[in-house]
């Protein structure tokens, strides 16, 4: 069941099915098998009345029509059964697909995408996908078949009624052809509109707070609705042209229906047609709507299904990492040498884009605790990205252990970090959820233990579940959840804890508590803060300074206070004393 070359948009519609094939073609057969039963109907019924007038016996047709009724219906049920399973299954498996896509993708390709419009791609357009991909076929091939079949039952009852019936017929058919595009790309836009609809909704939702002391509620709300009136119009106009075609279908049928009556009258009364005949072929005139209709409807979802089909395979363009490094050169590491180190490294977020960080030499030692401080835009935030690996280096080379990363995967590389972000986001569950989200065998003493390091355990003890509270709770803070993200970090003494100001939302006491924690962590391994806080700063063993993407000096906060006029400007911004505080 191959798909021509000349018909782009449904091949990408058929990647979808393929795997599928022998299921379909098993829909197809019953669906093919319950077309035929019912054609029958009508010749069996006139079997009925061609014994009613010669008075012979109707157990034979009477039994026909039964066992017609029963075959059907168990066909019937096993056809919906199976199409039903398929079209889950298909759903099922692209969701899947665009999940694991979406979760392996590098950090710079899936954040150029609104994380709504990514989610309405695996909900709402996988549930187009579910028909078109499965059933819609099927059914154009049966409604093909169907209307074949009766039109060629047609011709064996009367030639003449048969020549009406597919004059009117045939005009219903150019009507259709005439209508269906402005249906597709009606129906097209307005799933198009969905998609942006959901991208601005989740932006507005995640700052809900911001859009709410801003006063913007109504303004937000007429930007989101917007791409819900222009989806709802462009939907009236599908529903619009959907109307008329189906006004045409119904009204030439019915003409059809109405001709073949008074036609066919006057040949049973000039004796050309027996009444039995006549009676058989109303019956699959009436029954012309079903094909009609089983094709226009089809037609209309296939026409959505391609659609959506096509904005899924959009996913697949999609960058991912690399999950593994074939054929690497495996170097010893250096076991005295510094844990991590630039090398010349630069590196640029896009084709186009002026680089973020030019020739960054650096090195981070085994042990103490390193500030990064700048200026926004000085390249902070991209230093981590590509210690993390989210981005990598234009020029230059990163090192690991005195390897390149080149010779890590990705899944390595991370093994031996920690991470807390600025925002500190935290994943869907539970305050346990997410303490274990790097390291889900961690035990009950290890949860206890970084819990009492961020000053979060007599929190813990008095929630009424305890670690099985879920975040979305009002009953803890965003310090609380700044702390949760950092215990997470700490739960495994990692061999290179990155900071991203972890400490931006705590109190003067629990910050200090953290310091301590920071502290004696860097006693051991390496820890890297990006740095807006005095405590911050002065606490740290060496500040690296950044100006434009460059490393514009570095040492310690009272060297660089003393030799620095950017740090100088930095300190005085904050408005922090220059000489260092002991913390409580």
């Amino acid at each position: 069941m191959a798909v021509p070359e000349r018909f782009p948009r449904l091949r990408v519609l058929w990647s979808f099915a393929r795997p599928h094939t022998r299921t379909l073609a098993l829909g197809l057969v019953l669906a093919l098998v319950t077309s035929g039963l019912g054609l029958a109907s009508p010749m069996v019924t006139k079997w009925v009345l061609d014994e009613l007038g010669t008075g012979g016996s109707l157990a034979g047709p009477i039994a026909a029509l039964l066992g017609l009724l029963v075959v059907g219906a168990v066909i019937a049920r096993w056809q919906w059964t199976k199409l039903g399973a398929l079209g889950e299954r298909v759903v099922l498996d692209a969701r899947e697909s665009m999940v694991r896509r979406f979760l392996r993708a590098t950090v710079p390709a899936i954040t150029r995408h609104p994380p709504g419009e990514l989610v309405t791609r695996v909900t709402s357009d996988t549930v187009l996908l579910r028909e078109a991909a499965t059933s819609s076929v099927i059914g154009l091939i049966n409604g093909v078949v169907m209307l074949a079949g009766t039109l060629v039952l047609m011709s064996v009852l009367d030639l003449v009624l048969l020549g009406v019936t597919v004059a009117a017929v045939s005009v219903v058919i150019v009507l259709f052809a005439l209508l269906m595009p402005t249906i597709s790309k009606a129906q097209e836009r307005a799933q198009e509109q969905v998609g942006r609809l959901g991208g601005v909704l989740e932006g507005a939702l995640r700052a809900v707070r911001t859009v709410k002391v801003s006063r913007a509620e109504d303004r937000q709300a007429d930007r989101i609705l917007s791409h819900a009136r222009t989806s709802a119009e462009h939907g009236v106009r599908a529903v619009r042209a959907e109307a008329t075609a189906w006004t045409i279908a119904w009204s030439g049928v019915q003409l059809a229906i109405i001709l073949v009556l008074g036609i066919g009258a006057w040949r049973v009364g000039a004796g050309q047609l027996e009444v039995s005949g006549l009676i058989a072929f109303l019956l699959y005139a009436f029954g012309l709507m079903d094909p009609i209709t089983e094709l226009s409807q089809n037609f209309t979802a296939l026409q959505s299904g391609i659609a959506a089909a096509e904005r899924i395979r959009e996913i697949d363009a999609i960058e991912t990492e690399p999950v593994t490094r074939p054929g690497a050169r495996q170097s010893p590491a250096g076991a005295g040498g510094p844990v991590l180190e630039f090398r010349g490294v630069t590196a640029v977020y896009g084709p186009d884009a002026e680089p973020a960080v030019r020739g960054v030499d650096l090195a981070i030692p085994r042990r103490g605790h390193v500030a990064v401080v700048g200026p926004s835009g000085a390249g902070k935030t991209t230093l981590f990205s590509l210690v993390l690996g989210f981005l990598e280096p234009q020029d230059g080379t990163l090192l690991l252990d005195g390897r390149p990363y080149a010779e890590y995967t990705r899944d390595e590389i991370r093994s031996r970090l920690a991470y807390v972000e600025q925002d500190t986001p935290v994943v869907p569950g539970t305050i346990r959820d997410n303490l274990l989200f790097s390291h889900p065998d961690a035990t009950e003493e290890e949860l206890a233990g970084v819990l009492a390091d961020v000053r979060l355990a007599g929190k813990v003890a008095v929630l009424d579940d305890g670690l099985d509270t879920p975040l979305s709770s009002t009953q803890v803070s965003g310090g609380e959840r700044q702390r949760i993200a950092l215990a997470r970090a700490l739960l495994r003494t990692p061999d290179v804890l990155l900071l991203d100001e972890a400490t931006a939302q705590l109190d003067g006491l629990t910050e200090a508590a953290v310091h301590d924690c920071v502290r004696a962590r860097a006693a051991t391994s390496a820890v890297v803060t990006i740095a807006h806080r005095l405590s911050t700063v002065i606490d740290a063993d060496e500040i690296i300074l950044m100006e434009d993407g460059r490393v514009r000096a570095r040492g310690g906060h009272a060297e660089l206070l003393a030799t620095d006029t950017l740090y100088q400007e930095l300190v005085a911004s904050l408005r922090i004393s220059a000489q260092p505080a002991t913390a409580v």
